[in-house]
């Protein structure tokens, strides 16, 4: 987002329906709404794997990386269709796009295919899927975002954040991270995953997911709860949880 100001600026100047955008080489996007809001890449994921279902017919599930937004979950589980939970790297949604498994394949970190299509990130499909969505609902992707969140009966804010570690801190948090939770950060947990890194689904639905980065001295962190407050307000939590 804070890369985009200019397209943001040109967004607010034209009267755009929407910014859309790639990185360098195209296979991630970036997206504005018609008001200037960024709209994170886990909302975009969920809004096109939902229009892709009830445009195209494909009665076929979605997959995400472990460290995506539970909303496809909801979204695949109104449709009446399976989640694929996958480690972080691309080549595992392509797998089973290439295996005509899923209608569509994200991760939060903006990148997409869809059924038929390359079985590798693309933002330019992207971005095209976007125009066309607005188009065929001719609704603001916030509108539809507030349409798909009445519609799966809940609303889910993700957020991420890098942290660095002094040496001695990445040691210790290595060992901690071998633990069995039985509770976290006061919260009993509902589930342990350790597809990749270790994620907590507490019993109210959020969930954590911490990841040590195998080339940098950091740890990433993502939280996903009922409200963008929330999820800041956990990340918070476990920060001080790390550094403790």
């Amino acid at each position: 987002e804070t890369n985009l100001a200019p397209l943001r600026a040109a967004v607010l100047e034209s009267d755009a329906s929407a910014g859309l955008a790639t990185d360098g080489d195209a296979d991630r996007f970036g997206i504005f709404d018609a008001d200037g809001s960024f709209l994170q890449p886990n909302h975009i994921l969920a809004l096109l794997y939902d229009y892709v279902v009830e445009t195209r017919g494909w009665k076929l599930g979605t997959a995400r990386s472990v460290a995506t937004t539970h909303l496809l979950d909801a979204v695949a589980k109104f449709h009446g269709q399976p989640v694929y939970q996958t480690p972080v790297g691309f080549k595992y949604i392509g797998e089973l796009i290439k295996q005509d498994k899923i209608a569509l394949g994200g991760e939060e970190s903006a990148g997409l295919s869809i059924r038929g299509h390359v079985p590798e990130k693309d933002g330019i499909l992207a971005c095209l899927l976007v125009a066309e969505m607005i188009a065929v609902r001719r609704a603001s992707l916030a509108a539809q975002l507030r349409a798909l969140f009445k519609k799966v009966g809940a609303e889910y804010w993700p957020v991420r954040i890098n942290l660095h570690l002094p040496a001695d801190v990445q040691a210790r948090l290595l060992g901690r991270l071998k633990n069995e939770f039985k509770e976290f950060l006061g919260r009993r947990v509902a589930k342990e995953d350790r597809t990749d890194g270790l994620k907590l689904i507490l019993e109210d639905g959020t969930w954590v997911l911490l990841r040590l980065s195998g080339t940098e001295p950091l740890v990433r962190v993502y939280t996903e709860a009922g409200s963008r407050d929330a999820a800041n307000a956990l990340a918070a939590e476990v920060q001080k949880w790390v550094y403790a």
